[in-house]
């Protein structure tokens, strides 16, 4: 299915407020950095920095990197410390892929669904401009790492029908068509309940991150809390999901990717599950090489089309 890449302007009265900026050559890349893909009052305006391979055939795919923190820090500028080991922004362009690094408002700033608004305009800024930046606007792929996993999460399953926000360029389609999440939450209210014996945080406290990112106690915020879990927007037609998550995690409970993968299954949604033997968070303590080359070789499969 080919989406319409030429629907409403953000603003008419502003019709290049969300131009890209003019990209810049980097040794075998062209580099979009610091584009604005909305402006929300009161707040930073919310930008993404984007890279393509200069020689690759276009229209390209793109990747849209999601970078974790727990919601409550972070930054698109940069990879988390271990991921850098996996060299993981470097390898996605290699397999000729566009990288689109994109941010999005912390706990802090905002309560959920701000988070998922967010992204979901970096999706929809991409896809309108994705003539004008070489992208192929039906391969589009979403992929996280914890707090950017849960967010992966929710930006494939919810594609098109929920969540969408209203900042930014509007009246273009928010779907993905694939998502690798790395140990993501999927459940804030089993968190608690499926905690590593030797677990780092208590889920359910005030100021756990899930509770910061609601707004309050995940279990005295049941339905904010929904709304913010992966699991409540499963279905049959989700986009293929590849969810890893190391066994030993002691943040993010290796239940929650078990969790979201069984629900998908039992409705007959694409869904891949692995498990990494003796990783923590982040994958720490196994070879992060490996993981990359699986989760590009899901979307090598899961784009073919």
């Amino acid at each position: 299915m080919a989406f319409d890449t030429t629907l409403q302007r953000p603003d008419p009265n502003d019709p290049v407020r969300y131009r890209p900026p003019a990209p810049v050559a980097d040794g075998d890349m062209l580099c979009w950095r610091d584009a604005i893909v909305a402006e929300i009052d009161g707040f930073r305006p919310l930008g993404l920095d984007l890279f393509r391979p200069a020689a690759a055939p276009i229209p390209v795919p793109v990747v849209i990197w999601i970078h974790g923190g727990a919601w409550l820090m972070g930054t698109n500028k940069r990879e988390a410390p271990p991921l850098v080991h996996g060299h993981i922004g470097r390898r996605i362009l290699e397999a000729g892929y566009a990288l689109a690094r994109v941010t999005y408002r912390l706990s802090g700033e905002a309560p959920f669904p701000a988070q998922i608004h967010d992204v979901k305009a970096a999706v929809r800024w991409l896809r309108y401009h994705a003539d004008d930046l070489g992208l192929d606007p039906d391969r589009f792929a979403v992929w996280g790492e914890s707090a950017g996993g849960h967010l992966a999460a929710m930006t494939a399953l919810t594609g098109d029908t929920a969540l969408a926000g209203d900042s930014g360029i509007l009246g273009v389609s928010d779907t993905v068509q694939a998502a690798v999440v790395w140990y993501g939450p999927s459940d804030l209210l089993t968190m608690a309940a499926q905690n590593h014996p030797q677990g780092l945080q208590d889920h359910d406290a005030p100021n756990a991150p899930e509770s910061l990112l609601v707004g309050g106690p995940v279990q005295d915020r049941k339905r904010e809390s929904a709304i913010a879990s992966p699991v409540t927007y499963a279905r049959a037609d989700a986009p293929p999901m590849l969810l890893a998550h190391g066994e030993e995690d002691r943040i993010v409970p290796v239940g929650q990717s078990r969790e979201l993968h069984d629900r998908l299954i039992a409705l007959g949604a694409p869904a891949e599950l692995r498990i990494v033997p003796g990783a923590d968070h982040c994958f720490v303590g196994v070879d992060l090489d490996p993981l990359v080359t699986e989760g590009l070789q899901f979307l090598k499969r899961a784009l073919a089309g």
